[in-house]
């Protein structure tokens, strides 16, 4: 896919769903928690939406075809979807259908401006992307779309064409001969059609397998690859449970449940002793396994099952035991027409370790076809796979989100006559991120700050911000200054370096001297950094910085005008027995003082940099007279709308304001 986009403007929108003016347009409207049920529930918005509106024979209905109303369900589905994922907020959503044209334009609204959907890109990646599928379907069945941005809101729309989009069109926006239809079927997996009403069960069920084995004969393998494309692109446990389920509702089964177990403490089997007194999972205050999804063709008939499937979770015999498992048919819970099925439990495992259960029923069935239970057996080793990969991603962010909490300080001193504002958003959320900040106490009346960047990210960075910023404290607490503590530390990185390397030249030679390759030595330790001394008094307050290598700090008078503060010097780790130099001003009262990482300096749009022409500069003299929260608000404002894309650097500034 291409870029986003241009923005579109949406006309002001009604009230409530659906109008009856008869003057009006048809109209659709409604707010819907940022949770799992608000696609299930969009969904069935915009189906009442426009049974009703032809039944009022609103103007445009005449333009209005099944076609378009399954592609209107797909988009809105995809578009609340990624709302509820990349958000997490409330969404809100608006359809209308225009009267002359005949054309469906559908909006779906969220409340976190500063994150764009997923979708490609043609500006380059510096990642491997896992995201951007279901705005491609938008892309297929849509006339045009797009984003508009406005002050705490973000809205994706699209416009659907009068009678749908014609098919070379879907073929030429999703590639390959068959395209649509390979679109519509993961559409129809994510946003099944209401099943049809069924006769009342028979006394003897009757099977369907020869209509199982016409589907399985002509999509099960495309079935299979679709499934495991889109599995693999989540990295959330309970997203990976949704999905399977959606997956194998309603194509192969009626209904379907996922337990997960408990990493820690998840096992199969009984306790002890549990196998002769006949006690299940969940008895006899042991925890076990988490309902963790419930997905029925009936919407109306989830919260129902759910209720009955929570009193008898699974449980097996032994984690050797092969294959699917009969399971207990919860029939009071799925309504008359549901008193007689069949229902079975596959396990859940990857590398040897119990993940949870998966479950599927179907009314009217003796037993499941032998195709569907071997094609369900190759879904669910898929969804374990996914499962497994999501819970190893969740225990590397854990780990990271520590780490990264030790790196930075638990607390952000408050200094006497100043008030401080702090930015800080990491780039990559799984990992360590390069940049730093400090505001510690020094003693003798004296505050210091720091803000640093470090060439990288991830483990490397970590090893110098760990030792970067403990040794700025204890040398500002033993009384050095600020240059001296930027010559010692510029040493300290050198020496760290250097005993590095030796390590890594010693352990070239344990190895037999085999030839270096890249990436086998130790990555050279760079480190920008912005570090000052406060020291207030009556009528201001004293600042005494330096600034290696890293972008210049800006102060902004009470008049509005704006300068720098500092001149550029070297890096820290790069040249031996440098020596830093600072310099020595006053912040009067209403004085401001800005610094920041070349995460804004450089935030790029396109071939701009939000610094190019002095970009910093000028935002901070348009935020003369607001104070250090509002001033730190605005720059990271500015610095989000910059560009179309979320920031691919770390973010990290820093305000200090004298009262």
């Amino acid at each position: 896919m291409g870029a986003i986009p241009a923005q579109r403007e949406s006309v002001a929108r009604a009230s409530d769903v659906p109008t009856r003016d008869g003057d009006a347009l048809p109209h659709a409207h409604a707010t819907l928690p940022g949770g799992p049920l608000a696609p299930g529930s969009a969904r069935a918005l915009l189906r009442a939406a426009f049974a009703e509106w032809a039944e009022l024979a609103l103007p445009g209905t005449e333009f209005l075809t099944d076609r378009q109303a399954d592609d209107a369900v797909v988009v809105v589905s995809e578009l609340v979807t990624n709302a509820v994922i990349h958000a997490g907020t409330d969404v809100e959503l608006d359809c209308r259908l225009e009267a002359h044209t005949g054309a469906l334009v559908v909006e779906v609204l969220d409340h976190h401006p500063s994150r764009a959907p997923r979708d490609g890109d043609p500006e380059p990646s510096y990642g491997t992307p896992e995201y951007g599928r279901g705005l491609r379907l938008v892309a297929a069945l849509a006339e045009t779309w797009g984003i508009t941005y406005r002050t705490g809101a973000k809205t994706v729309w699209a416009q659907l064409p009068a009678g749908g989009k014609e098919a070379l069109d879907g073929i030429q926006a999703y590639a390959g001969d068959r395209a649509r239809d390979r679109a519509l079927r993961v559409a129809g997996i994510l946003a099944p059609e209401s099943p049809p009403s069924r006769a009342p069960v028979s006394p003897e069920p009757v099977s369907r397998g020869g209509q199982d084995r016409d589907w399985l004969n002509r999509g099960a393998l495309s079935f299979l690859a679709e499934a495991s494309d889109l599995l693999a692109g989540q990295l959330d446990e309970n997203l990976v449970a949704a999905l399977a389920g959606q997956l194998i509702v309603p194509r192969l089964a009626d209904w379907c449940a996922v337990w997960l177990e408990d990493e820690v403490a998840g096992r199969w089997g009984s306790r002890p002793g549990e196998a002769e007194s006949g006690t299940g999972w969940g008895e006899g205050g042991v925890s076990g396994p988490r309902l963790a999804r419930v997905w029925h063709c009936s919407e109306t008939r989830i919260e129902d099952l759910r209720q009955a499937l929570e009193k008898e979770p699974p449980g097996t015999s032994g984690p050797d035991r092969p294959g699917p498992v009969p399971f207990p048919w919860p029939g009071g819970a799925l309504g008359p027409h549901g008193t007689h099925g069949s229902a079975l439990a596959y396990r859940l495992t990857a590398g040897g370790r119990p993940l949870g259960t998966l479950v599927i029923g179907r009314a009217g069935l003796v037993s499941f076809p032998d195709e569907i239970t071997g094609l369900v057996e190759d879904l669910s080793r898929r969804v374990a796979l996914a499962i497994g990969a999501a819970r190893q991603y969740a225990r590397q962010a854990t780990i990271s989100a520590v780490l990264q909490r030790g790196l930075l300080p638990g607390a952000v001193a408050e200094i006497p006559g100043v008030r401080s504002a702090l930015v800080y958003e990491p780039c990559d959320k799984g990992g360590p991120s390069g940049d730093f900040y400090d505001l510690f106490p020094a003693g003798d009346g004296r505050w210091c700050f720091a803000v640093g960047d470090v060439q990288g990210k991830g483990p490397e960075a970590a090893v110098v911000i760990g030792l970067a910023r403990p040794w700025l404290r204890l040398l500002a607490r033993e009384g050095y200054r600020v240059a001296d503590v930027l010559d010692r530390l510029n040493q300290l990185l050198l020496d760290d370096a250097t005993e590095a390397a030796d390590a890594a030249a010693r352990a070239l030679a344990s190895a037999g001297g085999r030839p270096m390759h890249p990436g086998d030595g130790p990555q050279t330790r760079f480190l920008s950094l912005l570090y000052g001394e406060l020291a207030p008094f009556d009528g201001g307050v004293r600042c005494t910085l330096a600034s290696a290598g890293h972008p210049l700090p800006l102060l902004l008078g009470s008049d509005g005008e704006v300068r720098t503060t500092a001149r550029p010097q070297t890096l820290l780790g790069v040249v031996e027995d440098e020596t830093y130099t600072s310099e020595t001003f006053e912040l009067r009262p209403g004085d401001s003082l800005l610094c920041v990482t070349d995460g804004v300096t450089e935030r790029r749009s396109g071939s701009r940099q939000f610094d190019d022409e002095d970009g910093l500069a000028d935002a901070l003299a348009g935020c003369a007279g607001l104070d250090a929260e509002l001033i730190a608000e605005r720059i990271k404002r500015l610095v989000h709308e910059f560009g179309a894309r979320p920031p691919e650097d770390d973010l990290a500034l820093l305000v200090l304001q004298a009262e």
